[in-house]
């Protein structure tokens, strides 16, 4: 019996699996519940933001709401001489502020940067206020400046000044009063950063400059300012910005006054919405101000080439 030659076929080359595709979504889905809630507690006020800046929105007043359009934002700009002066003091504010941070936190860092004994419980009294709350730093200056029991009426005891002063009342004093009681808080801010930066700092540079016979300002500004040019545009900006939201501590030490002399952008904005209950035009107040942090930081990263490369 003819029977055909069977042709073996060559075994099939066997079959790759796949990969699993639960690794690549793992980092994903373990970021994924912390991105909700961003989302949720971050993007969703922001929105609500925006939105409410187009509407009058005042929940004493119901029978008024509704779309208002760009009215918040055309009352903001030719009708409302408040904002304007609130604008201009928290530009002041943030200079000042800012810049006396700036000097005296550089200072504190260059000190507790050098080798002494006790450098540790130093830098630890140094840094400690940055600790503390900005309501505990309120409550505390406040009963610095009590009239009764504070620094004035142990100045007066020595001669100086007369009992019952209240450096928070005067109009004269009230603004060097409140820069003080932040400086305490705001100046290690930027001691931490300046140190942490001034630490990577080769001690190879500075011996060689002193072999060339480079004095110690030489020192400083050829080698210490360049090395710290992004610690310092960066702190400066973050400080900029927290200072010109801050409001817990006026709030607390002077709630504004006296006679709006210290009422800044966000503090006329939290008693707009909170006091007056004017929600809409609180929000429009709110993009503005959004606006103006935004432009300014640009363009201050852009003028100070920040991340550039030290010449």
């Amino acid at each position: 019996m003819a029977q055909a030659a069977a042709v073996a076929k060559p075994p099939a080359p066997p079959r790759r699996r796949r990969a699993s595709a639960t690794p690549r979504r793992l980092p994903y889905l373990l970021i994924g519940p912390a991105a909700l809630l961003m989302l949720g507690f971050i993007a969703y006020p922001v929105v609500s933001v925006f939105y409410y800046s187009l509407q009058e929105y005042n929940p004493t007043k119901p029978w008024r709401n509704g779309f208002a359009g760009f009215d918040n934002f055309v009352k903001i700009f030719t009708e409302d001489p408040v904002f304007w002066d609130t604008l201009v003091f928290s530009a002041k504010w943030v200079f000042v502020e800012v810049g006396l941070q700036l000097l005296f936190g550089l200072a504190l860092a260059l000190i507790v940067n050098q080798t002494f004994v006790g450098r540790g419980i130093g830098r630890a009294m140094v840094f400690s206020p940055w600790a503390v709350s900005g309501v505990l730093t309120s409550a505390i200056w406040v009963l610095l400046y009590n009239s009764q029991t504070g620094v004035t009426r142990y100045l007066a005891d020595m001669g100086i000044g007369s009992y019952g002063t209240s450096w928070l009342s005067d109009t004269s004093t009230v603004f060097s009063a409140a820069v003080v009681a932040d400086l305490w808080r705001g100046v290690p801010f930027f001691a931490i950063l300046i140190l942490a930066d001034l630490q990577s700092v080769s001690k190879d540079l500075y011996e060689a400059a002193e072999v060339d016979g480079a004095s110690r300002i030489k020192q400083f500004w050829h080698i210490t300012l360049p090395h710290l040019k992004d610690a310092i545009i960066l702190s400066t900006l973050l400080r900029a910005v927290w200072e010109f939201n801050n409001v817990d501590l006026l709030y607390t030490l002077t709630g504004g006054g006296p006679a709006g002399e210290t009422t800044t952008l966000p503090l006329y904005i939290a008693n707009t919405s909170v006091d007056a209950h004017d929600f809409g035009y609180a929000s429009a107040l709110t993009t503005v101000a959004f606006v103006i942090l935004l432009f300014c930081s640009i363009v201050y990263l852009r003028l100070s080439k920040f991340g550039g490369e030290n010449k």
